[in-house]
C-alpha cells in the first residue's frame, strides 16, 4: 500500500476547533503557516497520527487535535527520528511521542490503551505544500530522537546556548516544547543541573532577571561580554541584576533542522 495523506487539518488559535482543509503549507523552521502552533524554537510544530491507530481506537480523524493523517505506513517505522518526505518536496522531522493527557481522555477507556499511538510531534525541515491524497515516502532513524523525558529535553536545549548569549524560561519552554504549566519546574530543573556540565549561568527569569541561586552568574556573564544592568528594589532595597535581552537573547531557528 501506498504510503499517503488521508486528512489535513489546522488550529489558528488557542481553544478553538481543529479546521480540516485539503492543503497545508509548511515553512521550513517553522512549521505550518497559519497555525497556532507554528513556532521556530519549538520541537512541536506539527502533530501527526497513523490513520491505523485511530481506526483501532475509533477515534474520529481531526479529534486528537492532529495535523496531519497518514496511512500506509508500518508502525515500526512510525517513530521519533523518522523522516516523512512529501511529493512536493516538503520533509517533516518527526521528534518525539505526544503524550496522552487528560484533554483526550474521554476519547479512550483509559490513557494507557492510546500509548505510544496518541501520534508523534514534528518540525518542518523543508518547505513545500502538502494535500490529501498525496503520497510521501518514510526514512526511518534518519535523526536521532528527541527524549520522552522533558528534563532531558531541558537538558539538550540549554546545552546549545552559545557564550555571550541567554535564555529566559520562555524561551525553554519553546525549546522543550512543553506548555506553559512547565515555567513552574524550570527552577526544579536549575538545580538540580550541573553548573560544571551545563551553562545554567546563561538562563534568566521570564522578566531577565538573574536567579539567585545560580553561583556567581553575574560574574560568568560579564566575563562572556554581557552587560549585567541592576535596578533598585524597593521592597528589599537590594539591587536586582538583569540583562537587557534585546542585546543578548539567544534564538538559534535551526536547533531542529539537523
Amino acid at each position: 500500500m501506498a504510503l499517503s495523506i488521508m486528512h489535513l487539518f489546522t488550529k489558528v488559535k488557542p481553544g478553538s476547533a481543529m479546521v480540516e482543509l485539503k492543503t497545508l503549507n509548511l515553512r521550513v523552521g517553522y512549521g505550518i503557516e497559519e497555525d497556532v502552533n507554528a513556532d521556530p524554537l519549538s520541537p512541536r510544530q506539527v502533530l501527526i497520527v497513523r490513520y491505523e491507530d485511530i481506526f483501532d481506537l475509533s477515534i474520529k480523524p481531526g479529534e486528537l487535535r492532529e495535523n496531519i493523517v497518514v496511512r500506509g505506513i508500518e508502525f515500526d517505522n512510525f517513530i521519533p527520528g523518522s523522516l516523512l518526505i512529501f511529493e512536493s518536496g516538503a520533509a517533516i522531522r518527526l521528534t518525539f511521542y505526544c503524550e496522552p493527557c487528560k484533554r483526550i481522555a474521554h476519547l479512550v477507556e483509559s490513557l494507557k490503551s492510546i500509548q505510544g499511538k496518541r501520534g508523534i510531534l514534528g518540525v518542518v525541515i523543508k518547505s513545500g505544500k502538502i494535500q490529501v491524497g498525496s503520497n510521501f515516502q518514510v526514512q526511518a532513524n534518519k535523526f536521532p530522537a528527541l527524549s520522552e523525558n522533558p528534563y532531558e529535553r531541558f537538558l539538550n536545549f540549554i546545552i546549545k546556548i552559545p557564550s555571550g548569549k541567554v535564555v529566559t524560561y520562555k524561551q525553554i519552554i519553546r525549546g522543550m516544547g512543553v506548555d506553559n504549566s512547565y515555567l513552574r519546574a524550570i527552577p526544579t530543573y536549575l538545580k538540580k543541573t550541573s553548573a560544571v556540565d551545563y551553562p545554567v549561568h546563561r538562563i534568566l527569569d521570564s522578566k531577565a532577571y538573574l536567579i539567585t541561586y545560580v553561583n556567581q552568574q553575574k560574574n560568568k556573564l560579564e566575563t562572556e561580554g554581557v552587560k549585567v544592568l541592576f535596578e533598585e528594589d524597593l521592597l528589599s532595597k537590594l539591587n536586582k541584576n538583569f540583562v537587557d535581552i534585546k542585546d543578548y537573547l539567544w534564538e538559534d531557528e535551526t536547533i531542529y533542522l539537523e
